[in-house]
């Protein structure tokens, strides 16, 4: 699996900070970053996401909170750049 560092929380610290790479055979992105607290946690699972679909966070994943100011090393094609889709 080759990585490609995208970028850093700026003017991080030391350690701990933000980090987004890409997978670059598949494009998954990989993302480190702070855990959601409980209430996060909670409103997305009252929020829920399609009709039908478990809001429950199985054990072999989390949920994370990614800063805003993170948004600018996701990768966008070309069509999604000018596009200002949100994926909805």
């Amino acid at each position: 699996m080759a990585l490609k560092f995208l970028g850093i929380w700026p003017n991080t610290p030391d350690d701990g900070s933000p980090t987004i790479w890409v997978e670059e055979e598949t494009g998954d992105l990989i993302i480190q970053s702070w855990k959601a607290d409980e209430e996060t946690v909670r409103r997305a699972q009252e929020v829920g996401s399609v009709p039908g679909h478990s809001t429950d966070v199985p054990s072999h994943e989390t949920v994370i909170r990614l800063p805003a100011n993170m948004l600018q090393f996701i990768p966008r094609t070309k069509s999604e750049a000018g596009s200002g889709n949100s994926g909805t």
